[in-house]
């Protein structure tokens, strides 16, 4: 299975996710070209790209499909890229709280995928978001072993990763726009994970009505995904928040893959 970052997330993100699945099947971590440690690459990449150079990886690395793809956030609409340019490789998929290209069709206008695209900070707002953002990512990294926990830390805060997020969210109507004529998911295991959790920061920037209407508009654009296919689930994760998931829940991100692997098997 291979898992498909969120923008301003990189691999390591999900090391210990990785480090549970990797007891019952290969889980494969990676930085898309021009975020992370990988090579430099233009910002943003339409999402054909992106799933051409995945594929290309993988077959590099002699990792052989069919795959289960993990989706976080933004990697959901690469995931469904993927699975349109490539369906015979995809034997399933979760959804970690992902984009969907119908996002627009369940969100209210504040937190439209325009919308999100203008939330980037300018330099003031981020000299002054800094430090919190520090203390965020040294909490959220607190259980990596200790040879990469600083430097990823260091990084995630630094200019170059910071922009390089900013540059990901920077095109997401496009993304969406480029995957709306092409075919729904395939027909095989989701398990979508839906977060209704709101972190302090959301909740300072949103008002409390626009907060129920995403959570409503999420939780209704998930069962909509999994209700397209024959095998699909939607499990509400409540108890943390979009961003959190797999550093708080990892039991129920680990869960979630070991039962999309397991349907799939038996199909």
């Amino acid at each position: 299975m291979v898992f498909l970052p969120g923008a301003s997330a990189v691999g390591l993100d999900y090391f210990g996710v990785q480090q549970g699945v990797s007891q019952f099947t290969t889980a494969v971590v990676y930085d898309r070209g021009g975020t992370g440690y990988s090579d430099p690459l233009p910002l943003p990449r339409t999402a054909a790209a992106v799933a051409t150079e995945l594929r290309d990886l993988l077959r590099a690395q002699q990792i052989d499909a069919p795959y289960v793809l993990v989706a976080h956030s933004l990697g959901g609409f690469y995931a469904h890229r993927f699975a349109q340019l490539y369906p015979q490789d995809v034997a399933g998929l979760v959804w970690l709280d992902a984009f969907h290209r119908d996002w627009d069709d369940f969100m209210p206008a504040e937190a439209s995928l325009a919308a999100v695209e203008q939330m980037a900070p300018d330099r003031e707002r981020l000299e002054q978001m800094r430090p919190a953002l520090r203390e965020m990512y040294a909490e959220l990294h607190a259980d990596h072993p200790e040879h990469m926990r600083q430097a990823l830390v260091d990084a995630k805060v630094s200019d170059e990763w910071i922009h390089v997020g900013i540059a990901e969210r920077s095109k997401l109507a496009e993304l969406a726009t480029e995957l709306r004529p092409g075919p729904n998911i395939p027909d095989v295991p989701v398990v979508a994970l839906t977060v209704v959790g709101t972190d302090p920061g959301q909740q300072a920037l949103t008002s409390e009505r626009t907060l129920r209407e995403m959570h409503d508009g999420h939780t209704r654009m998930d069962a909509a995904l999994v209700s397209a296919v024959s095998h699909g689930e939607q499990r509400i994760i409540s108890d943390t928040s979009h961003h959190r998931l797999c550093f708080d829940r990892p039991d129920a991100v680990v869960q979630a893959i070991r039962d999309v692997i397991d349907r799939a098997a038996r199909l």
